[in-house]
């Protein structure tokens, strides 16, 4: 039985199911499509629909085609499937369907057709489904949730300047890049996987996952569409072909309880924005260690009483990045006190402790140009003394004092040039060769350093792909890289987050052959929500590590965890208000698992998350490990059980 509905659209008989899923590769859906029949959808225009094994498909009368609407109206919504458009169809999805008295209006994305790229659009249909009118929707940038209004006249100030620009520059690597920018085309006559997000006014879509797309993303608001469901669209000639159909209501937020991992006790020593990082020092000579996180300084042993080292001001967690991405706390001036190293993107400043003088810390430049989120700080050249390991001035390079470690630091460039991009993620520094120095890796490989006495120059470089592009652009990588022997066999190995603003952990396996060349086997830890993970463990945006013997058996773990907002309160980056978590993986050598080795995970906590950096160290000396993070949820202490003596990577 077929009944009309608004003059032109017949609701068809059957039943639509819809159930909860996790298949999904960026999101958990709220419903699935996973039926044989369309009892819930309504069909408007010229177009045959119908569903097979989960398949809806659509095929057009006319060359106007038709539409095919599912009866569950939403504003802020999430759209998935993989698509195929074959024989000449054109293809779309439309967000916010409305009705209105003249017939139909939306949000409507029409999908590339092999010779037109994707596009975004106001759309509106008359009642029978015929186009009236196909506006292109104002082009939406940034890294922010909605596009904000321009002021009305007389009413004041303009709103404040939102989100900003980071990594999406060139920067396409170095030569023999092993990890060159993929491409992501329109694979005509096949199936492309595709995602849509309308929050607020800002539309976004992604085909094949790539990077966004100028032409798909848009500033789209009430006037355009207010509220609707989703609707499917077929015109030209053949057919298309939707799978795995999944929707989110993107207005509904859920908080999950609060936890704490078994093995650790939480102290929220600040509640405020102030920095990525933290680090531990005796600031103030009494023997005890004390935090830093960005501007301040917490004395132990409980961590209450904090001081200023400069002047501070909280960021905005939606719109703003710290200006603390990095900070590491060491004696550089030799004079007995520890010193303050904070990067915050650009320059580097080291602030000199004031030896118990109760103001705010002097501060020098000493390094103008930092372009990674993350930096390191490793004993390269065996002095005894902690140097900084970053990407900056399109290189990767290391620094080390002068005779005056408040003048400009003395730079060595470890790679050719090509890393230009804004903000580079993953780097790392240990002895991958086993021949006694550090060496240095990237998510693009791994530099070796040379015996002493060589002239000064880039070091041998060996591409590796440690890493992945991400869709949200930018560099490819994850955070800080680990190098120590995973499974036992005497080579060390490399662990890291993939991608920084997207997904997957994984470790990659040393081997040598016969002529004792170096090559590695990459062994993913986990993955994304379309996959299985150990513990169902799967969490975006991993940018910050740290590698460290929790459980006292002697083999370093994998600390890591969640930025939320890493691109600020933005959709630019998958699953970004997915739970801020922290977890530790316990590395176990089993000789059954792939590469000897397996990685278990344990939550430390639900609700922080990361920055840029993860502190692990015995603070209180009681034996164990206690963890520190400072991020946009506040600065955190994770204090430690008691257990056997902990070793820290080398």
């Amino acid at each position: 039985m077929r009944k009309k509905i608004g003059g032109g659209i017949l609701a068809l008989v059957g039943f639509l199911l819809l159930r909860p899923a996790g298949a999904n590769k960026n999101f958990v859906a709220d419903w699935t499509f996973k039926g044989s029949s369309l009892g819930s959808w309504k069909t408007l225009g010229h177009a045959d629909w119908h569903a097979e094994n989960g398949e809806i498909v659509g095929t057009p009368k006319t060359a106007d085609g038709g539409w095919l609407i599912l009866d569950r109206p939403l504003q802020d919504v999430q759209f998935a499937s993989t698509y195929r458009c074959t024989g000449g169809c054109r293809a779309g999805v439309m967000l916010r369907t409305q009705m209105t008295e003249d017939g139909v209006q939306g949000v409507y994305v029409a999908l590339p057709d092999g010779q037109n790229p994707a596009g975004a659009f106001a759309l509106k249909l008359d009642r029978q489904g015929h186009e009236l009118k196909r506006e292109v929707l104002k082009r939406a940038t940034g890294t922010v949730r909605y596009i904000v209004p321009p002021p009305e006249t007389g009413r004041g100030a303009a709103f404040p300047a939102q989100g900003g620009g980071r990594g999406f520059g060139p920067g396409n690597g170095p030569p023999d890049n092993p990890l060159a920018r993929p491409d992501y085309p329109y694979r005509p006559n096949e199936w492309n996987p595709l995602e849509v997000i309308l929050d607020a006014n800002y539309l976004r879509a992604w085909v094949n996952d790539g990077p966004e797309a100028g032409t798909t993303n848009g500033q789209a608001d009430d006037d355009v569409a207010r509220y609707g469901p989703a609707a499917l669209y077929v015109g030209g000639t053949g057919e298309v072909r939707f799978k795995q159909v999944e929707l989110k209501d993107l207005g509904r937020h859920v908080l999950p309880a609060e936890q704490v991992g078994s093995r650790f006790r939480m102290q929220h020593i600040s509640d405020f924005y102030y920095a990525w990082s933290a680090s531990a020092a005796d600031i103030n000579h009494d023997g005890i260690l004390d935090l830093v996180a960005g501007p301040f300084y917490y004395l132990g042993p409980d961590y209450t009483v904090s001081r200023e080292i400069y002047v501070s001001q909280t960021s905005n967690v939606s719109t703003q990045y710290t200006p603390a991405m990095v900070n590491f706390a060491y004696d550089y001036t030799g004079d007995g006190w520890p010193d303050v190293l904070v990067a915050n993107g650009r320059p580097m400043s080291l602030y000199v402790n004031p030896r118990g003088e109760l103001r705010r810390w002097d501060k020098y430049n000493v390094l103008p140009t930092i372009n990674s989120e993350v930096a390191v700080f490793k004993d390269i050249d065996a002095d005894g003394k902690p140097d900084v390991v970053f990407v900056g001035g399109g290189a990767v390079c290391w620094a080390t004092p002068g005779a005056d470690p408040t003048q400009p630091w003395i730079v060595h460039k470890v790679s050719q040039p090509g890393y230009t991009n804004t903000a580079q993620h993953g780097i790392g520094a240990g002895d991958i060769n086993g021949d006694g120095r550090m060496d240095i890796v990237s998510p693009y490989g791994w530099w070796e350093q040379p015996p002493k006495g060589t002239p000064e120059a880039p070091w041998p470089y060996h591409p590796v792909k440690f890493g992945r592009w991400p869709r949200a652009g930018g560099s490819p990588g994850g955070a800080e890289m680990g190098v120590y022997d995973v499974n036992g066999d005497g080579l060390n190995d490399v662990v890291t987050s993939l991608e920084a603003h997207g997904w997957g952990l994984a470790w990659y396996e040393q081997k040598r052959d016969r002529s004792s060349a170096i090559s590695f086997v990459e062994h993913v830890i986990s993955e994304d929500y379309s996959t299985k993970n150990p513990g169902n463990v799967a969490f975006s945006e991993a940018h910050a590590s740290t590698f460290v013997d929790v459980d006292g058996d002697g083999i370093p773990d994998f600390i890591v965890g969640k930025r939320v907002y890493a691109h600020n309160e933005s959709y630019t980056d998958p699953d970004p208000y997915g739970s801020a978590v922290l977890y530790w993986y316990r590395t176990v050598r089993n000789p059954k698992a792939p590469g000897g080795a397996e990685f278990v995970p344990e939550l430390i906590h639900n609700r922080s998350g990361v920055g840029s950096t993860v502190l692990a160290v015995d603070l209180n000396q009681d034996g164990a490990m206690d963890i520190a993070t400072s991020t946009n949820r506040g600065t955190f202490i994770f204090w430690g059980q008691p257990a056997r003596k902990s070793h820290a990577a080398k």
